[in-house]
């Protein structure tokens, strides 16, 4: 190679030093980042940037990939740099007002799509959808199901729609209510509901690390041990059940034996817990099997 064509290179190369030393990246990720921020600030495939290598040059140069790389560097989430997440093989808009989605949850896609038949019509219930990921990976691999995606905050609603668009063709299978939980769901029941809510301590030290300081609080943190919004989760759903309807929610490393006794608590049966690809279990569930009666 010659030297006016490796010394671009180089320039990407120092980048991504750069960012593995400030973000404790490993090379690999470190690297791919950079090459992500040029490739947006250039407008080109990664297919294109390995054919052209003469266009690394522009890491030197570029002020959108300068300022972008300034605020990776900075702690900013590369999912909100760039306004975009791949979530269950789909690229979705994302931003400050939601979470960004993670691989975790696709395991709670999974877990739904295991308890929804092909050949079946189902209502399902996404509550507290963000920035719509689930509901809409749901709908995208159950072509019969209607889901009705929650959410408090106006402005994830707004990110959400905008992924319903992308994605579904505005075809009207999401639903989007504005809605604290079940506040604006009263008499409505659902064949499954689905949850990855917040729950975070409050006094967690993660918040305070990595992307986290950069995401909404009310979307992550749930009272002093993360528990306050499962608990209103579970202790209401049996009212929006049908009977045999399923209750599936996401929670942290550390809150699977709370979360079962809450849904036993609550009277669910067939109780589940599975665990996501580190080993880690991430979703509890359970069955309701008496249409629309409940504890909460």
């Amino acid at each position: 190679m010659s030297e006016a064509v490796a010394a671009p290179g180089a320039v990407l190369m120092r980048d991504a030093i750069r960012l593995r030393q400030a973000l404790e990246l490993s090379d690999r990720e470190a690297r791919s980042e950079a090459e992500l921020l040029l490739m947006r600030a250039l407008g080109v495939t990664r297919a294109r940037l390995i054919a052209r290598p003469e266009l690394a040059a522009e890491a030197a140069t570029n002020a959108t990939y300068l300022r972008a790389l300034e605020r990776r560097l900075s702690g900013e989430p590369i999912a909100y740099i760039l306004a975009e997440r791949e979530f269950y093989g789909h690229v979705f808009s994302v931003g400050p007002e939601v979470l960004i989605p993670r691989p975790e949850t696709e395991l709670l896609v999974d877990m739904a799509l295991a308890r929804l038949d092909p050949g079946q019509h189902y209502r399902v219930l996404d509550l507290g959808t963000g920035s719509g990921a689930i509901a809409v990976a749901i709908a995208l691999n159950r072509p019969n199901v209607d889901v009705v995606a929650v959410d408090a905050s106006p402005s994830s609603l707004t990110v959400a729609a905008r992924n319903c668009e992308r994605l579904l063709g505005g075809n009207n299978r999401v639903r989007l209510i504005l809605s604290d939980w079940f506040n604006q769901l009263q008499g409505t029941r659902f064949d499954l509901i689905v949850s990855n809510p917040p729950y975070v301590a409050e006094g967690d030290r993660h918040l305070a690390a990595g992307d986290l300081r950069f995401e909404p609080r009310q979307a992550l943190a749930a009272g002093p041990e993360g528990l306050d919004d499962l608990q209103r989760i579970i202790s209401q759903a049996p009212r929006h059940l049908e009977a045999g309807g399923w209750l599936l929610c996401e929670h942290a490393y550390n809150q699977a034996v709370a979360c079962q006794r809450m849904l036993e608590q609550a009277g669910f049966k067939q109780v589940v817990e599975e665990r996501d690809l580190a080993g880690i279990l991430r979703v509890a569930g359970g069955c309701w099997l008496t249409s629309g009666a409940g504890t909460g």
